[in-house]
């Protein structure tokens, strides 16, 4: 069996390392000269800057990739555990350092309202229930039949899927703080969360279950370490040339033309691609049918991200390894995000300090940081040409007023991605963050299919398909493309 992957993203290594795992004879194509997709480097003069995600939550997933042929992961790669996960910081100055450790957890909830602290245990229960029957029973199970979904309405609604998660948070946290903090978790899969499922409250679980880590070297490092691995297990490797073509006979996949028309022929083809950009413009027969059509048109798009690079001379020890900080307004600036495609000023964000754990990334007594913006996506028409240095300094005089004094004078190496990179660079709709938005109709069988609907031998993983985005989301397609193949 020839099976090709296109896209190297988490979700298109681990594909490729799970089908090499069932004999197939396995071809990995990236455009780019590295591996990586959302999860690339970039190196600046001494500086290590991971492109994108950076908070390793189930690490098993990525264990498992090396243990599918009797490696040992520690060879490849270094995880290592954090003990705060994330600062909050609030507008009026507070912080609260979120962690594992129950005791201090409850400690500091204590001292924002006592009486949530009862209402905290209680929804760290229920979201048990939910990660139970949300991560650890259906986050690898193939959603591409109506009844597999028929079959799991009840135990969903028992859930109160039809709640957004900061409705269910709400439930039982009475302080507007509390409140935020508890229900950000959808931010980090492109999510609402006024509009997010409930179901995805499972993240706040699945942190707890088994914490939050750092890949040492970067998130790039785990990059490094399964290319190495699909070398070692033969794994054909193609860089710097990008498919342009998928082609077909009478809805049956064949194979795929290259940007230099090379073509490689091929009985399954899986993208990591997001699954718009494949339908619309690699695909040679779009007379797909009304139902696909109208599904594929109501679909909503997650949030596009502003991500400014920056390394300084000088090190900021307060700054902790995740730190999120909070504007002073929260469903309003969201509903500018989402809804009104529109920038403000009252921003959040989330800002990323690797050298707090590993002095690697930059050169010596300097630090390495990447501030995350949610803004618009494309859909909103925004010229970043012009509003990328807007943000860019609008981001630097808010850190400086709040975390960090002195920066702009103390930054010596910077850049920024905006949502134009992520639509062309990375060929996702409207220059989205995390393709389709994680709604309750846009979950398990309402998202893209695994397997397509359309195509016989076309397949996909990653942040568009079942069960989403985010680093468990997207190795977990990988494991629904398991059980399909």
């Amino acid at each position: 069996m020839k099976s090709i992957v296109i896209g190297s993203g988490f979700g298109g290594i681990a594909a490729a390392i799970r089908l090499k795992a069932k004999n197939h004879n396995v071809t990995l194509i990236e455009k780019h000269q590295d591996l990586g997709g959302r999860a690339r480097v970039f190196k600046k003069n001494g500086f290590t800057f991971d492109a994108g995600p950076t908070v390793i939550t189930a690490p098993y997933l990525i264990n498992e990739l090396f243990e599918l042929f009797n490696k040992k992961p520690q060879d490849y790669i270094e995880l290592k555990p954090l003990d705060i996960w994330y600062r909050f910081v609030f507008e009026d100055g507070s912080n609260f350092d979120y962690s594992g450790n129950e005791n201090n957890m409850k400690l500091q909830i204590g001292k924002i309202e006592k009486e949530d602290i009862k209402g905290y245990e209680e929804l760290v229960k229920f979201t048990k229930k939910i990660f139970d029957k949300g991560f650890s029973e259906l986050a690898d199970i193939p959603f591409d039949n109506p009844i597999t979904m028929m079959k799991q309405l009840p135990s969903l609604l028992k859930l109160k899927s039809y709640k957004s998660v900061y409705s269910l948070v709400s439930t039982y946290i009475k302080n507007e703080k509390l409140r935020r903090m508890l229900s950000m978790h959808p931010l980090l899969v492109g999510g609402n969360p006024f509009t997010t499922t409930s179901i995805y409250g499972l993240i706040l679980y699945l942190e707890k279950k088994w914490g939050i880590h750092y890949s040492m070297g970067g998130t790039g490092n785990i990059i490094n370490g399964l290319e190495k691995l699909m070398y070692e297990i033969g794994i054909n490797i193609i860089k710097g040339k990008e498919v342009k073509k998928i082609l077909s006979s009478k809805n049956i996949i064949n194979g795929i033309e290259l940007d230099n028309k090379e073509i490689i022929n091929a009985d399954n083809v899986v993208c990591n691609v997001d699954p718009p950009a494949v339908y619309e413009k690699l695909l040679n027969n779009k007379n797909y049918n009304s139902l696909f059509n109208w599904k594929t048109r109501r679909m909503e798009y997650s949030m596009g991200l502003f991500v400014y690079y920056f390394g300084t001379k000088k090190k900021y020890e307060n700054i902790q390894h995740h730190t999120i900080k909070f504007g002073d307004k929260y469903k309003e600036h969201l509903d500018d995000i989402f809804n009104n495609k529109k920038l403000n000023n009252d921003i959040s964000y989330y800002l990323h300090r690797p050298t707090a754990t590993d002095s690697s990334m930059a050169p010596e007594g300097h630090d390495c940081f990447y501030v995350l913006v949610p803004v618009p996506n494309n859909q909103s028409k925004i010229d970043w040409m012009i509003e990328g240095e807007k943000i860019k300094n609008l981001v630097i005089d808010k850190m400086e007023a709040h975390l960090m004094p002195d920066l702009r004078s103390n930054i010596v190496e910077d850049f920024y991605l905006t949502p134009d990179y992520f639509e062309k660079e990375l060929n996702t709709k409207y220059g989205s963050g995390f393709s389709i938005q994680p709604k309750f109709t846009q979950s398990a069988y309402f998202r893209f299919h695994n397997k397509s609907e359309i195509y016989n031998g076309l397949y996909f993983v990653g942040a568009g398909s079942h069960p989403g985005a985010g680093v468990p989301g997207v190795l977990s397609s990988a494991k629904v493309l398991d059980k399909l193949l």
